[in-house]
């Protein structure tokens, strides 16, 4: 059944891809997004470019902070749902501007809970990050764990969207409310500044990977594709089921070490990788890994993209789409 939905941060690398599969099964969308400049607004735009054409979606600029631009959003649209995306991304820059994740991460998600509140609409779909489990969960990581130690504001300030939702859920007559644990997203429009991008950029630029810590470090890498897969099936759950607030994790439930990951690279670019070793980072989690058992049992979750699959498919964007526009200057 198609219908309205309203999508915060739908110029995104996550939210594009959304809008994509929200138009191509007939659903109406409102993207909102700032175009804020975190990384180039130009880039942004260009994801976009599949549906801007489509007269079933429409677009709204503006800062999900300004309540009164949510709220006559909102009133205008009359949407079914909301899938609230839009955030500061990103541990390490937290730390130096903890302030402003904060405001964007933690009062940009009060104010489109309580705008929601007042417009009316009791559906919700909120993206949380992996972030959140810090490093004294066990994995894989499972739902029911109570995430209470993380380690970089950006965790922090996710961990705080999730509670604000279920104050929210408490709140609400009829309340429909999923937070979703991005576990590790990389695929086509993956932002610059992550680690496969800018990997990927190096090696084919013939410049050495900065390794951060002694490569041992693991992560729940998650193609986009799958992550979509779970966030339509979230909003369809807001729809059909009678719930209160579900926290569910997206991921592969698999991990790869950083080296691992530089092979996979080697070997998808036909290149070998001068290696330039740097300090482990603050605010970096050691390993990351989802237990997908909830989402496959709440959302019929199943990922079908493993990351040896995966990285042949990102290079082969970066090849056609991304290097491209780094070449014609697009990147800042």
């Amino acid at each position: 059944m198609a219908e309205r939905v309203l999508l915060t941060g739908a110029a995104g690398f996550i939210g594009s891809h959304v809008a994509d599969a929200l138009i191509a099964r007939g659903d109406a969308v409102v993207g909102v997004d700032s175009f804020d400049d975190f990384y180039a607004p130009a880039l942004k735009r260009a994801n976009l470019a599949g549906v801007l054409p489509s007269p079933r979606f429409t677009l709204v600029e503006a800062d999900v902070r300004d309540a009164e631009a949510m709220r006559r959003t909102i009133a205008e649209w009359k949407p079914a749902v909301i899938v609230h995306l839009a955030a500061r991304a990103g541990v390490r820059p937290s730390i130096a501007q903890p302030e402003l994740y904060a405001d964007v991460n933690v009062r940009g998600t009060a104010t489109m809970l309580h705008a929601a509140r007042e417009g009316g609409v009791t559906r919700f779909v909120f993206g949380s990050s992996s972030s959140v489990y810090g490093d004294l969960a066990t994995p894989p990581f499972r739902e029911d764990d109570p995430a209470i130690a993380p380690i970089s504001p950006y965790a922090a300030s996710k961990r705080g969207a999730e509670l604000l939702c279920e104050a929210f859920a408490a709140l609400a007559p009829s309340p429909r409310i999923i937070s979703l644990r991005f576990f590790t997203v990389y695929g086509p429009r993956q932002r610059p500044d992550l680690a496969i991008h800018t990997f990927t950029r190096l090696l084919e630029a013939g410049q050495p990977l900065p390794l951060f810590g002694d490569g041992s470090a693991q992560r729940d890498y998650t193609y986009v594709s799958d992550i979509v897969q779970g966030v339509v099936a979230a909003i369809d759950r807001t729809r059909a089921v009678a719930l209160h607030h579900e926290i569910i994790n997206l991921g592969e439930s698999a991990t790869t070490s950083v080296h691992e990951l530089i092979a996979l690279l080697e070997r998808a670019t036909g290149k070998t990788a001068a290696i330039a070793r740097r300090p482990a980072q603050p605010g970096d989690v050691r390993r990351t890994c989802a237990d997908i058992a909830r989402a496959r049992a709440l959302l019929g979750y199943a990922p079908s993209v493993p990351v040896r699959d995966g990285i042949p498919r990102f290079v082969e964007w970066f090849r056609q789409h991304a290097a491209p526009a780094l070449s014609a200057g697009g990147a800042r």
